[in-house]
């Protein structure tokens, strides 16, 4: 019998020991959370669901504003791309209008060689004739 006291003994003080252990962990529990209350209060589904609807909103209006710089983009490749047409074409017109330069200053000069050559090939006009009548350059009057 004695090993049987024995053995209930040891068995009531590992319970008793268990017990213990549970009450301390509890109160030790109680005491830090009354020792560190949350600081921030918890979200609120009514809080998420107004984030939500901003994060939405403003989702919204920077897609407005990319679909307006995309529109944006568009127009200046457009402009972009007419203003290099135009380009080729003011070169193309460019070299058109030297080309007739270099004819027209090419006839100028073969104009300013005939004209040269005509101006050599005429006598020069002769020395005007006294006028008849005058009686000498002195003006010899009734003194």
């Amino acid at each position: 019998m004695k090993l049987l006291a024995r053995r209930a003994l040891v068995t009531a003080g590992v319970v008793v020991s268990l017990i213990f252990g549970l009450v301390a962990i509890q109160a030790a529990a109680a005491w830090t959370a009354a020792a560190a209350p949350l600081a921030p209060p918890p979200v609120t589904v009514e809080s998420l669901q107004g984030q939500l609807q901003a994060e939405r909103d403003r989702s919204a209006a920077l897609q407005a504003q990319l679909d307006g710089l995309t529109q944006q983009a568009a127009q200046l490749t457009a402009a972009l791309e007419a203003a290099s047409t135009r380009a080729g074409s003011d070169l193309k017109t460019a070299d058109s209008l030297r080309a007739q330069l270099k004819t027209a200053q090419a006839q100028l000069a073969a104009l300013r060689k005939q004209l040269a050559a005509a101006a050599r090939a005429t006598p020069p006009p002769a020395a005007p004739a006294p006028a008849p009548g005058g009686g000498g350059g002195e003006g010899g009057g009734d003194d």
